[in-house]
């Protein structure tokens, strides 16, 4: 189970180093994709293919799920880890989370979260704002 919440910079090579604690976990392979709120979603393998194999059973006829599908799928790339537990975050993605030096990892369960420093902090602020209104909702699903 991948949980708390890490402080980590960027080199110039678009390299990051991965938590120690969750290399062993990751050690079977990784793949890092396009995530929510402008984060990156990094996965083990096994929940990679377990998630793909969700996405590519949602239906094709409906707009919202073939654009999710694609977010998700298309922008995915396998990271391979180097001798210093780095991974390198593609062009792309660096750029559409709006990735610079300075990053927070965020351990979610069963995915890492890769964000900017600057907007992991409005993001964590503005939900910490609404804990109590989330808590509610929440409650109505059953959590």
């Amino acid at each position: 189970m991948f949980i708390g919440e890490y402080s980590h910079n960027l080199d110039d090579k678009g390299r990051v180093a991965v938590p120690v604690k969750f290399r062993a976990r990751l050690k079977g392979g990784a793949v890092v994709t396009k995530g929510l709120d402008n984060c990156l979603f990094l996965y083990t393998k096994k929940e990679w293919q377990e998630l793909a194999g969700k996405l590519a059973k949602l239906p094709i006829s409906q707009a919202n799920t073939r654009a999710f599908a694609r977010l998700m799928l298309a922008g995915a790339m396998d990271v391979d880890f180097d001798n210093q537990g780095r991974i390198t975050l593609p062009e792309y993605l660096r750029k559409f989370a709006g990735l610079k030096k300075n990053l927070t990892i965020a351990g979610l369960y069963d995915r890492l979260e890769i964000w900017d420093q600057a907007a992991w902090h409005k993001y964590k602020q503005g939900t910490e704002k609404k804990s109590a209104d989330i808590a509610e909702a929440l409650g109505e699903l059953g959590v």
